[in-house]
């Protein structure tokens, strides 16, 4: 009997062994970013010049994930053609987990606007996290005699093309903030296009335009000074940034949603294990107080959002802004 016993134990130790040399082989088999990603320096691209707004939060994030991975996350800006360049770039990066980029909403307009873009944005890339949104508030001129959106709309649905609202840019999310309010309020503001924020609200100060939907940091100075008049932030509920101005919604259009925004996506074909890792150390450096914070003081609020949600938003973003090119008859080409 404990001959039988000893035998039987024996096979259960061969098995044991040969499993355990299986698994051995098996992890040896893995990739070397398998096993102690990242191990070397880590790339993000910025299809963006530095200093502005999606390059601070890249530099933010990239800092942090240094700290955590005790490897330098590399800012990389590729500049030129509204982001295109960088996203080209990024796209035909080796997928290998050591280069991603950081995207915003001017990549889910892009299609609508540009009839050759080099890479397709939900085919190429792999979602990892949404990062920040950049809340936008609409401002008057105080001249203008409003102080609501409601008053806004009534006066602009007497004087159809009268008023103006200026835009950093043709295409760009400040200007179609602008033309999702005419559709959806039903009036025709004028838009004048300007070429960044700066010289925009410059005009705005001046009174050579009537408002503006803007980057909240680029007016709130201008709004405290009683320079500018805040009627309405452009997000769903009240800013963090700005929490005493109401929400256009609440203000007289309701259901009115717009803003500016940041995400990371990775190149299509990047192991789901890396692109895993990736979303939950992006997730956990934007949850940490002191980044939420940082974000806030340049003017981006933080919202967990990761993997394929970060998708499904992509996707909704780029079907609601191709009908509001198409509606307002926008043309880039």
């Amino acid at each position: 009997m404990k001959k039988q016993e000893d035998c039987r134990m024996l096979t259960i130790g061969r098995r044991a062994a040969l499993s355990g040399a299986a698994a051995f082989l098996c992890l040896a088999a893995l990739p070397s970013f398998g096993q102690g990603y990242p191990d070397k320096p880590v790339r993000l691209i910025v299809p963006f010049p530095p200093a502005g707004s999606v390059d601070t939060v890249a530099r933010i994030v990239a800092q942090k994930l240094s700290e955590q991975w005790g490897q330098p996350v590399i800012v990389d800006n590729r500049a030129g053609a509204s982001g295109m360049i960088g996203a080209d770039a990024a796209a035909k990066a080796a997928p290998d987990g050591y280069t991603f980029l950081i995207c915003s909403i001017h990549h889910t307009v892009l299609p609508s606007l540009k009839s050759k873009i080099p890479y397709n944005l939900q085919k190429d890339f792999v979602p990892l996290s949404f990062a920040a949104r950049f809340p936008l508030v609409l401002v008057t001129h105080p001249s203008l005699p409003v102080h609501s959106v409601k008053e806004l709309i009534a006066l602009a649905a007497r004087s159809p093309g009268k008023l103006t609202f200026a835009s950093a840019g043709s295409g760009g999310g400040t200007h179609l903030a602008g033309e999702l309010f005419n559709q959806q309020a039903g009036v025709k503001l004028t838009h004048i296009p300007y070429k960044g924020s700066g010289p925009a609200v410059g005009d705005l100060l001046g009174g050579q335009v009537n408002m503006m939907f803007s980057d909240a940091p680029a007016v709130m100075q201008h709004i405290k000074g009683g320079k500018l008049r805040a009627l309405g932030v452009a997000n769903s509920k009240r800013s963090e940034i700005l929490p005493n101005v109401p929400t256009i919604a609440e203000g007289g259009l309701p259901g009115y949603e717009a803003y500016s925004w940041a995400g990371f996506l990775a190149p299509a074909g990047t192991p789901k294990e890396i692109a895993a890792k990736l979303s939950a150390d992006i997730a956990k450096v934007l949850a940490q107080p002191a980044v939420k914070q940082r974000l806030l003081e340049a003017g981006a609020e933080t919202q967990p959002l990761i993997g394929e949600q970060f998708g499904q938003m992509i996707a909704a973003e780029t079907t609601k802004w191709a009908k509001v090119v198409k509606d307002a008859n926008i043309q880039l080409d």
